[in-house]
């Protein structure tokens, strides 16, 4: 009460700081798992810069360990909160291609195992894509599944599903 009376504040316990540094080592890892090319849409410090880079270099666990922990240092003088958010939204994007990505496998299997009723779905739904080409995909992966082929057409299929369906959030 006398604190804060006086205007003080409590200054943070050994456990809190310690709980901090962690996630500052955490976050220094999680910018490592990047690599150098996504780095560059970070606000980081020419220092922390240069530590990841050498990082690259660093293969034994306990050296791993130690620069780890030098990261988190240096974090503490970069804007951690902005790399979070840049780092959180790069999963989340991510996350979404993934979903796309399923997505997209998942109709290619409706489409060689349906067959016309999905493919008419698919059309309602995205009437951009080329019919005619689709058909002749689609008998092609047929045929090479009755046959037992390596499933060429089927990946041509999947290909074309890629390049036409737009990536959307929520697809």
């Amino acid at each position: 009460m006398i604190e804060e009376e006086l205007g003080l504040e409590e200054a943070p316990s050994r456990s809190q700081i310690k709980r901090e540094m962690l996630e500052l080592q955490l976050l220094g890892s999680r910018l490592m798992a990047l690599g150098p090319k996504a780095w560059d849409a970070f606000p980081l410090t020419e220092e922390l810069r240069s530590a990841l880079t050498e990082s690259l270099r660093i293969h034994e666990k306990s050296a791993i360990k130690r620069h780890r922990k030098r990261l988190g240092k240096l974090l503490r003088e970069a804007d951690a909160e902005a790399i979070r958010a840049r780092l959180d939204l790069n999963e989340q994007h991510q996350q979404q291609q993934r979903y796309h990505f399923h997505q997209l496998e998942q109709w290619r299997d409706r489409l060689l195992g349906e067959g016309d009723s999905a493919l008419s779905e698919l059309l309602t739904l995205f009437p951009g894509a080329d019919c005619q080409q689709l058909r002749q995909l689609l008998r092609q992966a047929q045929r090479e599944t009755q046959q037992q082929r390596p499933p060429v057409a089927a990946r041509k299929l999947f290909k074309y599903l890629r390049a036409h369906i737009p990536f959307q959030e929520s697809l």
